[in-house]
C-alpha cells in the first residue's frame, strides 16, 4: 500500500499522462495543490514509486510514465464512482429514446455509440439465444400443409420456423395448437424447452411436438459462437491511438476474431474485474492495451457483455462510466422488448 502523498503523486502522474501522452516531470506534479511538498520531496517520492514498480521513465526524458502496476493502482483506488459528463449522458438518453427495431441493428448501433463516448474500439456481445426466455409464440397458416411458427425471445430476437402439418387440419385445431404451444413454451428458455405433455388428441399433439422439435433442432445446429453475434464499433478510432503500423495491424486482427474477443471479455469478468490492463491481457499483441467491460442484463439475467478496447493510456474514469451507463441502458431497453 502507498501512503497518501505517494498516492496523490501517482494519481497526478497518471492523469497528466492520460491527458498529454507525455512523460510527467516533478515540475508538473508540484503544481497540484493537494500534494503541497517541495520539488525535491516530489522527486524523491517519484524515484521511490519507480523502484516499487508503479512508474518508469523513457531513456530520453527525465519525466515518468505509469507502468501497468501504476495504472492498476489508479483504477483500484478511484475515489468516487465515475460519472458520465452531462453531454455524454444526454447523448446516451437520446440514443436509447430512439433505439427500436431489430436486435442486430440495436447492438451494432450501441457499439458505435460506446465508441463515440470513449474514442476507443467498442465491443458488444449479443445475448446467447439458447439462454433467452420465450416471450411469445404464434402459429400462422401459410398454406394448407404449412404453418409458420414465430417465437419472440426476451432478448429481442425473433425466431421463425416453417412446420409441415396435415392438409386436413382444421383452423379450429390449429387455433387450439397455437394456444397449447404458447402455454407450453412461453417463459421457458429456448435451449431447454421441455417435451410437451400429450393431450390424447393425435392431430393437436403432432403439431405441438413438431414445433418443439424444430425449435430444439435449430438450437442444436447452431455454432457455439457466431461471428455475427459480436459487434465491433470504432476500430478506426482504435487504430489512431498507436503510431506503430504493425501494432495497429495486430490489434485490428484481434478485433476481427470473435472467439478471441468474447474470451477476452469473459476472462476479465471471471477474474472479478471490470478492467484488464496491459500485460494482464493473455494476448501478447494487447500488451499495450486495456479493456473495460461490463455485463448487461435482460429481466434480471446476465445475457451479454459490452466493453471498450483502448491503449493503456486510456481515460479510465470516462471509460468505466460510459461502459456502466450503456450496459444498464441496453439491458433496460431489451427488457422492455
Amino acid at each position: 500500500m502507498l501512503d497518501a502523498r505517494k498516492t496523490a503523486i501517482l494519481r497526478k502522474v497518471v492523469t497528466e499522462h492520460i491527458e498529454t501522452a507525455q512523460p510527467v516531470g516533478s515540475s508538473h506534479v508540484v503544481t497540484d495543490p493537494s500534494i503541497g511538498v517541495s520539488p525535491a520531496t516530489v522527486r524523491a517520492d517519484m524515484a521511490a514509486l519507480e523502484r516499487e514498480g508503479y512508474l518508469t521513465h523513457p531513456h530520453t526524458s527525465a519525466g515518468r510514465i505509469p507502468t501497468d502496476k501504476g495504472y492498476r493502482f489508479f483504477v483500484d483506488n478511484l475515489a468516487d464512482e465515475p460519472l458520465l459528463d452531462p453531454k455524454s449522458s444526454e447523448e446516451v438518453s437520446d440514443f436509447f429514446a430512439r433505439a427500436h427495431g431489430e436486435l442486430e441493428r440495436m447492438l451494432r448501433d450501441t457499439s458505435q455509440l460506446l465508441s463515440r463516448l470513449t474514442d476507443h474500439a467498442a465491443v458488444v456481445v449479443a445475448p446467447a439465444h439458447e439462454a433467452a426466455a420465450v416471450r411469445s409464440s404464434l402459429l400462422t397458416r401459410l398454406a394448407p400443409r404449412v404453418v409458420l411458427h414465430v417465437v419472440v425471445l426476451a432478448n429481442g430476437v425473433v425466431e421463425k420456423h416453417v412446420v409441415d402439418i396435415d392438409e386436413s387440419t382444421s383452423d379450429d385445431t390449429l387455433a387450439e395448437a397455437n394456444a397449447a404451444l404458447a402455454a407450453h413454451v412461453c417463459g421457458e428458455t429456448l435451449g431447454h424447452v421441455p417435451s410437451p405433455v400429450r393431450t390424447g388428441r393425435p392431430d393437436l399433439d403432432e403439431i405441438v411436438e413438431r414445433c418443439c422439435r424444430r425449435l430444439a433442432d435449430s438450437e442444436s445446429s447452431k455454432p457455439l459462437a457466431d461471428p455475427d453475434d459480436v459487434y465491433v464499433g470504432g476500430a478506426a478510432r482504435m487504430a489512431q491511438q498507436f503510431s506503430a503500423v504493425d501494432q495497429v495491424r495486430e490489434v485490428l486482427s484481434i478485433l476481427e476474431q470473435s472467439f478471441v474477443v468474447v474470451s477476452l471479455l469473459r476472462d476479465v469478468l471471471s477474474a472479478g474485474h471490470s478492467v484488464s490492463i496491459g500485460t494482464e491481457n493473455r494476448v501478447d499483441s494487447l500488451a499495450e492495451c486495456s479493456i473495460v467491460v461490463a455485463p448487461y442484463e435482460v429481466d434480471n439475467e446476465v445475457v451479454g457483455t459490452i466493453g471498450v478496447l483502448g491503449p493503456t493510456r486510456m481515460n479510465y474514469p470516462q471509460a468505466l462510466a460510459a461502459v456502466a451507463v450503456v450496459s444498464q441502458r441496453l439491458g433496460r431497453q431489451l427488457s422492455r422488448g
